[in-house]
């Protein structure tokens, strides 16, 4: 009788790949600060929003974000539960909890670190 690994490393595989990308790292990190629409992430980040379409499909698909309509505009935000705040060597950092690891994300620059 075998035990089933706790790590899903099939699930894990999956999510480490839809964000095996700089553009979709960059995605996820600009949502960790809270929902943007289409037009305000290719803004932020000077992505085409053909090429940004394609990025957000990889990331809905596996499920780390979602996006909700509003009026003319969809919004999109990380998945409930996938962003974390955690302490690291004294200062607060972002942190995405995928489940089987956590992906810490450095500060940006020009944030002060917590005292």
């Amino acid at each position: 009788m075998s035990e089933q690994d706790p790590l899903d490393p099939n699930r894990c595989a999956e999510l480490l790949g839809a964000l095996a990308a700089p553009e979709r790292l960059r995605i996820v990190r600009l949502l960790a600060g809270g929902r943007h629409n289409v037009t305000q992430i290719a803004q932020q980040l000077g992505i085409l929003p053909v090429n940004l379409s394609h990025h957000l499909q990889m990331l809905r698909s596996a499920n780390l974000i979602k996006g909700t309509r509003d009026g003319r505009f969809v919004w999109y935000a990380l998945t409930q539960g996938l962003h974390k705040k955690i302490e690291q060597a004294g200062d607060m950092r972002d942190a995405l909890d995928l489940g089987c690891c956590q992906l810490i994300m450095p500060q940006k620059a020009g944030v002060p670190a917590r005292m």
